[in-house]
């Protein structure tokens, strides 16, 4: 359990296991804390980095929005100081959002990257969800307390009473327009997309974003000759949906399988 003095932000974070270094970023409203069922088989075969990112978890706030860019400036600044070697990123959900940043601003310091549970288009997200986004704000704080996310912010959190700041900060990110398939596009590390089959996009959503990494075009041949030229891969993992992704055996399955090729 160490800090990390980055970008202003006194960012927290642990280390398990041991082997090449594994960069693990969990989602919105969550810690490192989240990914406790799937840790273990993630640190048997990797130096795993596990931090709370701005403003989460054992991270204080600091007075500046939450945005996937900074905080990929924020972990790319974390693998500099802590001198890791091209380290893999695996991240879901916001996580997910804040890997693909980190590996499409600063591919030199990325070696692989997991993307599970990320959309790449706010127009991709079910419209129903969309409407819950919108009420995401420091007004709903009182109907969270019963949350496990309230409940772990108040037991971990540096300042406990920033959590309805957390909720406006999350809530004016969601409400924000994006499209990063021109940072799809411009990946150069080998890429994994994963989602469950039951996320907060549809299916094709994820299939969108494989063919942006020229995926899913053609058939892949008796020797692989047919798959994307940068090693990049689809998951869509069955009977999950976008809030038990993270903390599913399957998870750390098609995971490990994907950063532990060699080719």
């Amino acid at each position: 359990m160490s800090y990390a003095e980055v970008n202003g932000i006194n960012l927290y974070y642990e280390t398990h296991g041991t082997g090449r270094p594994l960069v693990l970023l969990h989602g919105g409203l969550g810690s490192g804390e989240m990914f406790g069922p799937v840790l273990p088989a993630l640190a048997e075969r990797h130096r795993v980095i596990l931090p709370d990112l701005p403003g989460h978890g054992r991270t204080a706030d600091i007075d500046r929005p939450i945005d996937l860019r900074l905080m990929a400036d924020d972990i790319a600044a974390l693998i500099d100081q802590l001198g890791l070697d091209r380290p893999d990123l695996v991240g879901y959900s916001l996580g997910g959002g804040v890997a693909l940043h980190t590996a499409a601003r600063y591919p030199d310091k990325v070696g692989r990257l997991v993307s599970a549970a990320a959309n790449i288009r706010r127009d991709a997200i079910y419209p129903e969800m969309l409407a819950q986004q919108e009420q995401v704000g420091a007004a709903a704080a009182e109907f969270m307390t019963q949350t496990p996310m309230y409940q772990l912010y108040q037991r971990v959190a540096p300042r406990p009473e920033d959590f309805p700041r957390l909720l406006d900060k999350l809530g004016a990110l969601m409400m924000q327009d994006f499209d990063f398939s021109a940072e799809v596009r411009g990946l150069r590390v080998p890429t994994l997309i994963v989602a469950a089959d039951a996320d907060m996009a549809p299916p094709s959503h994820y299939v969108e974003i494989f063919k942006l990494l020229d995926g899913g075009v053609q058939d892949g041949g008796w020797m692989g000759e047919g798959r994307p030229k940068g090693g990049h891969a689809l998951a869509i993992l069955p009977g999950l949906t976008h809030y038990n992704l993270g903390e599913s055996p399957l998870f750390a399955a098609v995971t490990l399988d994907f950063l532990d090729r060699q080719s």
